[in-house]
């Protein structure tokens, strides 16, 4: 049964606006469209900033006319429509919305013997729609269609089902068959399907294990090469099976059980942790605390997870962020009375703390729901944690903790971001800042800049780092990483009858906001307190104008000419090599803003307060040749089919690994391993028929 043209474009405008509501803070059901063949349908009212219980909920039933369907429209309350009911359950900041069938499907089930039927039995719209006092706030569309002979109908059996030893014996002969007393289309297999509906299908059978073909021959089998001929290799390779015995399903195999011989040993597992500290750390080893236990900190795996107790390594640093549970979280103060072993017989490092208030907590806790109960005390929360280990050969000298905690609600609920932090520094080395690399810049690490109209010069070129809803207020910045192109972006909210020049110059101050500085480092070495020492000046180009709007673009809704985009672009290039390293310097950075028009988007209504205005942000590496290519020549000039960039095929290429193209190896060795080439080629020319032939004569 197909829908009528108009109804597919109403339902998925119901589909966006469900999607994009949610951003706003307005109310909206979560889905906004279903479509049910059973008789029950459930969804759930959030959002808003109103209290959910005040609204009213009505359910109504569409008729279409000619093909359309009305306007939906808030109703009167009514507790059924025909043979729907409503219910409605109060949850947390939420209302969930049950929808069901008030009489029995009985009706629907069919006494003939065919498969299917041709056509549904239960065909409608439903609406479901929220308002308070008279005005509407979100709708729920449900379409619904209930097929007879349906699986529904149909009793399912208390027996149970013996599954066989999956080892031995597959699961079952027609996987595909998923509905009980119904016949399952493109299913070949399934013996509820009559000879007349498999012959619908018969060219679309499921294949494979899927569709009951549990034993299709494989390649590798000795019987299937047979027929059609095989490779000369084949019958010193191939598997002798028998038909029965299936990789696809897994190893299966009909036979005897036995089972296999036992080692001779049995292996040890150590429990306790292995401490080897008292001889010296070496680099990767676990760091130990007094009481012979791990020192762990919250990390990052492989997967991409974060583990809560991971062994912190000697000399081995990292910077990690981690979505923790509020509810979960708890104070963290492990770390207070923990003594580290420095290395040494008997040897203990007692940390050095210091705590700082966290501030602007919008952009590390992402509340959901604030219970305040009264005799409730705050408790304190670990937002970042940085450790600063000082090291002297194999052994600690200092730790130095900085933790920086926040103070919630002792019911607070939602998420939070915390940041680890783990630094070895040597022993001798002084507070001096950082560097880049020395004096190339190193692959990944953050460019140099700094800001020579402040006191504190120290700065970087930064990206954003969208979190929660992506707004440009909630976000965090994060340096731009050396040689690796980044793009960012995150939200601006927008009112309906925003001032242009006032939306013009809040864009600017977010985009200025992770440039601020006006020179950066052409070497990773380069000395902050001396600008002369290798700083380049930032070129600024196209400023934007934040002006007086033009006469166009005066109209409600719409502003032209609107910062929306920042390109920083950085020249670098290769500067000679430092013990064989290539060193990478920089030679130039631009940064360029490019405006677009903005229209503020309405649905069905602009009924929306506020619009979603994307800003973005992207750096881009460009290398530039460290000398200017060669001049063609006038070979090169008159016969271009010679030329490698132009052909594919490329005679000057030849010896690939003898000229200068090839940059694998040093091209002394690549002489030195042609000759030797050439050599055996030379000697087998010698040694081989012709050659014998002639000294025999």
């Amino acid at each position: 049964m197909g829908l009528p043209p108009p109804t597919p474009l109403l339902l998925g405008l119901f589909f966006l606006l469900g999607v994009l509501r949610p951003l706003w803070g307005d109310l909206v059901f979560i889905p906004s469209f279903i479509r049910t063949s059973g008789p029950v349908a459930s969804a759930a009212l959030v959002g808003g900033a109103e209290d959910v219980s005040a609204v009213s909920l009505s359910l109504s039933l569409l008729q279409d006319q000619a093909g359309l369907l009305p306007v939906p429209a808030c109703g009167v309350l009514r507790n059924d429509t025909g043979n729907w009911s409503l219910t409605v359950t109060p949850n947390v900041n939420a209302l969930d919305v049950t929808v069901r069938l008030t009489r029995g499907l009985q009706s629907c089930s069919s006494n003939k013997t065919g498969p299917f039927s041709e056509s549904p039995c239960i065909v409608q719209t439903l609406l479901v729609s929220a308002s308070n006092s008279s005005s509407c706030l979100a709708h729920l569309l449900i379409q619904v269609e209930i097929y007879a002979n349906s699986s529904l109908a149909h009793n399912a059996s208390e027996n149970r089902t013996v599954i066989p030893n999956q080892v031995y014996q597959p699961l079952g002969p027609c996987p595909c068959n998923l509905t009980a007393g119904a016949c399952d289309v493109r299913c070949c297999c399934d013996q509820e399907c009559s000879s007349n509906a498999i012959e619908l299908f018969r060219e679309s059978c499921f294949t494979g294990v899927f569709g009951g073909d549990v034993n299709p021959l494989f390649d590798q089998l000795c019987s299937a090469q047979r027929a059609h001929g095989g490779p000369g290799w084949f019958p010193f390779l191939c598997v002798q099976s028998s038909l029965a015995n299936s990789p696809f399903l897994g190893h299966f195999y009909h036979g005897s059980v036995s089972s296999g011989p036992r080692a001779a040993f049995e292996g040890y597992l150590h429990t306790d942790p292995r401490d080897s500290s008292d001889f010296g750390y070496k680099q990767g080893d676990p760091l130990m605390t007094a009481e012979k236990a791990y020192f762990t900190l919250p990390q990052v795996s492989l997967a991409g997870q974060c583990v809560q107790n991971a062994p912190v390594g000697f000399l081995q640093n990292f910077d990690v962020r981690c979505i923790t549970d509020l509810e979960v979280s708890q104070e963290q103060g492990g770390i207070t009375n923990t003594k580290i072993k420095n290395g040494a017989i008997g040897g203990i490092v007692t940390p050095k703390i210091i705590y700082e208030e966290a501030t602007d907590l919008d952009r590390l806790i992402t509340s959901t729901e604030t219970l305040l109960q009264s005799g409730s005390a705050p408790r304190n929360v670990n937002v970042e944690e940085h450790y600063v280990f000082r090291w002297n050969n194999n052994t600690i000298s200092e730790i130095h903790v900085k933790i920086i905690r926040a103070e919630i609600n002792a019911h607070q609920k939602g998420t939070m971001t915390q940041r680890f932090t783990v630094k070895f520094v040597s022993y001798n080395s002084g507070d001096e800042k950082e560097t880049s690399g020395n004096p190339g810049y190193q692959l990944g690490r953050p460019v140099r800049a700094l800001d020579s109209n402040r006191v504190n010069p120290v700065s970087a070129l930064h990206l954003w780092q969208p979190a929660g809803r992506g707004l440009c207020t909630s976000t965090a910045f994060r340096p731009a990483s050396f040689g690796e192109d980044a793009l960012s972006g995150c939200l601006l909210e927008v009112a309906l009858h925003e001032n242009c020049s006032r939306l013009r110059e809040k864009a600017v101050d977010m985009l200025d906001s992770l440039i601020q500085a006006t020179h950066v480092a052409a070497r990773g070495n380069s000395d902050y307190n001396n600008v002369s020492d290798g700083w380049l000046e930032i070129i600024r180009a196209d400023t934007p104008d934040t002006g007086a709007d033009p006469p166009e673009g005066s109209a409600n809704g719409t502003c032209l000419g609107v910062p929306a985009r920042l390109s920083i672009r950085i020249l670098f290039s290769d500067a000679g090599a430092v013990e064989g390293i290539t060193q990478q310097v920089i030679l130039g950075a631009e940064t360029r803003v490019s405006s677009v028009n903005w229209q503020f988007q309405c649905g069905l209504t602009c009924e929306r307060r506020t619009d979603l205005f994307p800003l973005s942000a992207s750096v881009q590496f460009i290398r530039v040749p460290a000398q200017r290519p060669r001049p063609l020549t006038r070979f090169q000039i008159n016969f271009t089919e010679y030329d490698c960039n132009r052909n594919d095929v490329c005679w000057p290429q030849l010896l690939y690994p003898l000229t200068r193209y090839y940059q694998g190896e040093p091209y002394s060795q690549c002489v030195a391993k042609g000759l030797l080439l050439v050599f055996f080629s030379i000697l087998a020319v010698f040694l081989s028929d012709p050659w014998t032939r002639r000294c025999k004569a």
